[in-house]
């Protein structure tokens, strides 16, 4: 059972990962669309970590998942933050046109 749920931290990691890949050749919309499998899979394993636990060995590995994915989630955030501006400006522009 530990295997199972420690799987799903691999698999939270590696749609992580693929987000990182796909910010860096600004592909928006797959980074969007790994985002939706990163919180499809971050449900799953809210719902499996309720009923079951990891050992030792599985929590330090988890813990090595974990400060990899905050890492690819801070190089996506940097990527992410001039299309962000971009964005902004381009909502900010809209509003003006409307009013």
């Amino acid at each position: 059972m530990t295997q199972q749920l420690i799987d799903y931290y691999k698999a939270i990691e590696d749609s992580s990962a693929k987000m990182l890949e796909a910010a860096r050749v600004q592909d928006w919309d797959g980074v969007v669309r790994f985002e939706g499998a990163c919180a499809v899979l971050i449900e799953q394993l809210r719902q499996r970590a309720s009923v079951e636990s990891l050992d030792e060995a599985s929590r330090q590995e988890k813990s090595r998942i974990m400060r990899r994915i905050l890492h690819n989630d801070a190089q996506i955030r940097y990527l992410a933050e001039p299309w962000l501006a971009h964005c902004e400006q381009k909502f900010e522009a809209q509003q003006k046109f409307l009013h």
